[in-house]
């Protein structure tokens, strides 16, 4: 199965170098979160959302609102609430209502949920390091430069765009 980045490969005077790049970015994002995905999956049977949900609690020992998890994850309300339910369920998360407001929920992972992402979040940090094994500590500055640049850009331009 050919990526879009090989299809750009075979035809490349039909591409700028712009698209080009943001297609060579998208294959290795895509390749990149598959392994992870496959990787959760087989080793700890959970989902990248559920994970990236533990990882969000994880930094917020007093827990967060569903709408806060939400915009950290830049996702609807809905998809964390399904998220949620389940890690209620399997008693790695606690919910209670706000102190503050009745109406809103706080989120927390349980000792039990902490201790589990701390073992599958060890392993991640293992594999991401697995995945750019090829790139020197020089490469991966230079590259993380260039993407800030890149990042800064695309900000620039959607500003410019926005009434």
């Amino acid at each position: 199965m050919l990526d879009s980045e090989t299809k750009v490969v075979e035809t490349p005077e039909d591409h700028a170098d712009e698209l080009r790049l943001w297609l060579r970015l998208l294959t290795c994002t895509t390749l990149i979160e598959g392994e992870v995905r496959g990787r959760l999956r087989q080793r700890f049977d959970v989902t990248l959302p559920r994970f990236d949900l533990m990882a969000q609690l994880d930094k917020a020992p007093d827990g967060m609102t569903l709408s806060d998890v939400s915009k950290r994850m830049m996702v609807s309300n809905g998809n964390v609430t399904g998220l949620v339910e389940r890690l209620v369920e399997s008693g790695h998360l606690d919910r209670r209502t706000s102190e503050t407001d009745r109406r809103v929920q706080v989120i927390r992972l349980t000792k039990l949920g902490r201790a589990e992402f701390r073992r599958m979040a060890a392993e991640h940090e293992t594999w991401i390091a697995d995945l750019f094994a090829e790139l020197s500590p020089k490469d991966v500055r230079e590259l993380m430069r260039l993407l800030a640049k890149t990042k800064a850009s695309a900000q620039k331009s959607a500003a410019r765009r926005r009434p």
